[in-house]
């Protein structure tokens, strides 16, 4: 197949395209290198160090046998992305190129409205470019389990069959998005359904739990093909942020009580689920949701893991819960449901603790590139709007 992927500098975007290209498909890429700034503006930088483009693009030739071939531009700009999508003619485009931080967001009113605008105009772009030039591509669009928030009942994949005052019909699970950017991407949502709707087109909305690690085995041993790892306040996930403190001997600090439950999947299962959703497309003018993760984990849960995993590489790891800054439910229920990708055949890992080993070991090869930022990881955006450090909460846990 021939498959363009929208944020391919990115930490999935670049995994997925050597991920693809072993498989034997066709990889173009678009990105700007927004990513690289935003870590920046946060006074952080990838512990994992990579390097300019062009030197990314040699490395994956000599490594892959085949050229990826790279648009740079914007993602908001219609003309560019029309001709990028004229001049390849994808069968599948994979939408990650989107603002992807929570607290990013809710810095200032400056970057909430920069997250909402970046966000659906790219996706309004997508659509409108998918329409004009390649009606019958798939649109595997990155979405994220935060649009479902944390409601009282189980959560469906997308849809779920109701009954009203006698009535009954289908309808999409209702959102309640926690910050600015899972709202821009519940707006995502909205579009992407509407015009599969209207135009005919068919997508696959992918609702991604929260992904760590640091590689794939189709990466080789040559570091010059790695994928980025972040692990500031911004752009580190909660496992590959309680990862960076380990290793450089900062507790790992799970907010407030710590019970909150979120979807998690490594790197590698991230890439063989995006992969059975564009290998086995929807049909004209379908919409579906597939809710991706591997398992549901307590957030304190997965520090004790880490602790537990540091323990074998001789890190002293302490846990010291710290104030929470987001405005969130602490404890609660969730239960989500995953059937879809299980039944096109994904394989879950199931070894969080041989994934965590190697995050581990590869971080350690770049303590130093931690240590020099660890300041980037303690938190000080709240949900209120002030900027301040959050404070201990209780004694650390042993």
């Amino acid at each position: 197949m021939r498959i363009l992927i929208t944020g391919v500098d990115g930490y999935l975007g670049w995994a997925l395209s050597i991920y693809l290209a072993k498989r034997g498909h066709k990889v173009a890429g678009i990105d700007n290198y927004l990513r690289r700034s935003w870590v920046g503006e946060m006074g952080s930088q990838s512990a994992i160090p990579i390097a300019k483009m062009a030197e990314r693009l040699l490395a994956y030739r000599k490594n892959l046998g085949q050229n990826l071939r790279f648009y740079k531009g914007d993602l908001t700009d219609y003309n560019f992305v029309l001709n990028a999508y004229k001049s390849f003619r994808p069968e599948a485009i994979v939408y990650l190129g989107e603002m992807p931080s929570a607290p990013y967001s809710m810095i200032d009113v400056h970057h909430a409205i920069f997250t909402q605008t970046n966000n659906q105009m790219g996706t309004l772009v997508t659509l409108y470019a998918m329409r004009e030039a390649v009606p019958d591509c798939q649109l595997v669009k990155l979405g994220t389990m935060g649009e479902y928030g944390t409601p009282n009942v189980d959560i469906p994949e997308g849809f779920f069959d109701i009954e009203y005052r006698g009535r009954k019909d289908r309808m999409m699970f209702p959102r309640q998005a926690g910050s600015w950017y899972h709202q821009s991407k519940v707006h995502d949502t909205n579009n992407v359904e509407m015009a599969c709707r209207l135009w005919n087109l068919c997508s696959t909305d992918i609702m991604q739990g929260v992904v760590y690690g640091t590689r794939i085995d189709e990466m080789g041993e040559d570091d010059a093909i790695r994928t980025r790892f972040d692990f500031d306040q911004c752009f580190g996930t909660a496992i590959n942020r309680f990862c960076a403190q380990a290793v450089i001997g900062l507790p790992l600090t799970p907010y407030g009580k710590g019970k909150q439950r979120r979807g998690f999947l490594p790197l590698r299962d991230s890439m063989q689920c995006l992969t059975l959703a564009i290998e086995n497309p929807p049909e004209s003018g379908e919409y579906r949701t597939f809710n991706q993760f591997e398992e549901v984990y307590g957030i304190t849960e997965l520090a004790l893991k880490i602790q537990k995993v540091g323990a074998e590489f001789g890190l002293d790891v302490q846990i010291q819960p710290i104030e929470n800054p987001r405005i969130e439910m602490e404890e609660h229920y969730y239960n989500p449901d995953h059937q879809h990708l299980l039944d096109l055949g994904y394989k879950p890992t199931h070894d969080m603790k041989a994934e965590l080993q190697i995050v581990l070991k590869d971080l350690m090869r770049h303590k130093e590139r931690i240590e020099s930022r660890k300041e980037a990881q303690f938190p000080d955006i709240r949900w209120d709007g002030s900027r301040r450090n959050s404070v201990k909460l209780n004694k650390p846990i042993l």
